[in-house]
């Protein structure tokens, strides 16, 4: 397919390195935790248990000291940019259940609810 999109120049090869591919609708997430967002957005699993440390590699930066306490997990709390960081499971459609203990987190996919027919 490149081969045929080249030889007819639809597409250059610098034009088609910036091209980013969005499947479905756009995330409503931003911020520095966009990147959890799309960790767990793009996996098929219904459950996924990361480490703290997974987590971390995944944003690229370290986990704030909250985030070590049970509340932090729990969505509707605002980070300082004033985004939800919360917004990063609860909008791949998963919940967090943290295990402090053991340093990790379960993120397990919520139920999709039927949708209503209308008569």
């Amino acid at each position: 397919m490149w081969k045929w999109m080249t030889r007819w120049g639809t597409i250059t090869r610098e034009k088609a390195d910036r091209m980013t591919i969005t499947v479905g609708p756009a995330p409503a997430v931003s911020g520095k935790y966009v990147r959890l967002y799309t960790y767990l957005a793009n996996r098929y699993a219904d459950v996924i248990v990361l480490t703290f440390g997974q987590i971390e590699d995944v944003l690229g930066f370290a986990l704030p000291t909250l985030a070590h306490q049970t509340a932090w997990w729990t969505p509707g709390e605002t980070n300082v940019e004033g985004s939800r960081y919360s917004d990063a499971w609860t909008l791949a459609g998963r919940t967090a259940t943290p295990n402090l203990k053991a340093r990790t987190v379960v993120f397990e996919r919520t139920p999709v609810r039927p949708g209503r027919r209308s008569s």
